[in-house]
């Protein structure tokens, strides 16, 4: 079953250097979906160490739960993010969202 279009929840603004949780939730897919993130239309890598244009963020991306969090914030986080669940079946994208810190 293709998953629906997620419910996404994602904090209009955070102060610098801040915690920011951002949430992607759906339950009709079958088999279960897993999560994607992005920001500005640009994927979010899974580490965000490993890929040097995220190399100042400090985020975790938990592909099973949907949840996107950044340890600290910056300037450079702040943007319109979306997520995409995803299984055997299709996929489906929430609107973008604006956080800004």
């Amino acid at each position: 079953v293709k998953p629906m279009t997620p419910r996404c929840t994602v904090p209009k603004a955070v102060p610098v250097g801040k915690s920011a949780s951002l949430h992607c939730h759906e339950n009709e897919g079958y088999p279960k979906s897993t999560y994607s993130w992005y920001r500005n239309s640009e994927p979010l890598s899974p580490d965000a160490k490993s890929n040097a244009r995220f190399q100042n963020s400090s985020y975790t991306v938990n592909p099973t739960t949907g949840t996107l969090v950044f340890h600290a914030v910056h300037k450079g986080d702040t943007g319109r993010y979306s997520c995409i669940a995803t299984n055997d079946a299709g996929f489906a994208k929430c609107e973008e969202q604006e956080m800004e810190v």
